[in-house]
């Protein structure tokens, strides 16, 4: 990235949003205000951290309401599921399904400071390797946000597949025969969904080193990823078993994954987060990576900015957290996933952009390298 590169934030795409919860609203018309009413409770909650109440809720809308009239507001918001009121407390605050609204329709992206931009582009300026790139990058986001930053390492296999073989083995087990570069011999045991006939293995061996040999262990996997986007019904059967022994001898790899992350002690001083218990098993998770790795397969496998709140992660651990993510790209080849961790009540409007704009600097760094 160069110094003097400069990013017009008003062209940055609106966020995707990640797995989608139940969608409360899609039969609710709210009045538009009921959505401003709203918007302002979970612009106030964002801010302080405290549960929002009629009068502070009158006084931040400025609107000329009464009491009656706003409480009857948010006793409709309640009853949607958009808000809900802690257990001791008057005020109310959002839910997930609160949140989901509010991302997907109320944001206003805020626009960073020349200084934090600034910050940005130093951080990815780094002539060191790629391991030390992506370490300066989940620094600088972390620095940035006060939350935690994360950047999965990306598996780049370059080695040139020249000939596969399987052999089958017993029950359903296929013993996979990877040759590549010039004698290099990987032995990899899959297991398949039935036990193929010698004669099957054979011919979906000869496919592969026929539509593959000479190219490098990456390109084979897009190609691969290509051929899984058919439907089923499209496939022959070759085609089928095709799909099935190469997405477990070269899609399969997540042993071979990890990220490097920063910053998470700055969630030990966040409210929602403070409890001893949640806070271990959330660093537990951090350090098994297995749970985070195959949050951020997610992402991967989708394009631009994702953004997962509470519980639409699909992990227990993530109940009180949210993870804006984008993949980052060498040319048009995805490489990874970048990530912010931090509560449900993150500045959603400050970090997304800050999300965005690093995977397409740190795109940039790595496309100036080759």
């Amino acid at each position: 990235m160069n110094p003097g590169t400069v990013v017009d934030f008003r062209y940055l795409s609106r966020a995707a949003t990640g797995r989608k919860m139940p969608n409360y609203h899609t039969d609710l018309q709210l009045s538009e205000r009921s959505q401003y009413l709203f918007k302002c409770l979970v612009e106030r909650y964002i801010t302080d951290g405290q549960p929002v109440g009629s009068r502070t809720l009158a006084r931040d809308a400025r609107l000329d309401l009464s009491p009656a009239t706003i409480r009857n507001v948010m006793s409709d918001l309640e009853e949607a599921g958009f808000i809900k009121s802690p257990h001791t407390s008057a005020g109310r605050i959002p839910t997930v399904q609160g949140y989901r609204l509010f991302v997907d329709s109320m944001l206003t992206f805020r626009d960073l400071s020349p200084k934090e931009i600034r910050q940005m582009e130093t951080s990815l300026e780094s002539k060191d390797d790629i391991q030390t790139l992506l370490e300066n990058t989940s620094t600088m986001l972390s620095e940035i946000t006060k939350l935690a930053g994360l950047v999965m390492i990306p598996v780049i296999d370059r080695r040139a597949l020249r000939q596969v073989e399987f052999l089958p083995l017993n029950d359903n087990r296929v013993l996979a025969i990877l040759v590549t570069n010039d004698r290099e011999v990987e032995n990899r045991i899959i297991k398949t969904n039935r036990v193929y006939a010698p004669a099957e293995l054979t011919r979906a061996a000869n496919y592969l080193t026929s539509a593959f040999a000479g190219r490098d262990i990456e390109a084979v996997k897009r190609g691969l990823i290509h051929e899984m986007s058919a439907t089923r019904e499209e496939m022959d059967q070759l085609m089928a078993l095709v799909v099935e022994v190469s997405q477990k001898v070269f899609l399969d790899r997540d042993s071979q994954k990890d990220y490097v992350l920063a910053g998470q002690t700055n969630l030990m001083d966040i409210d929602e987060l403070s409890d001893i218990e949640k806070l271990r098993n959330l660093f537990e998770a951090f350090n098994q990576k297995r749970d985070i790795l195959h949050l951020l397969d997610q992402a991967l496998n989708a394009s631009g900015v994702q953004i997962f709140i509470g519980e639409e992660a699909g992990y227990e651990v993530l109940d009180d957290c949210s993870v804006v993510t984008s993949t980052y790209a060498n040319k048009d080849h995805t490489l990874g996933v970048l990530a912010v961790i931090g509560p449900t009540r993150m500045e959603y409007e400050r970090v997304i952009p800050i999300v965005e704009l690093t995977a397409k600097m740190l795109s940039s760094a790595l496309h100036s390298r080759n």
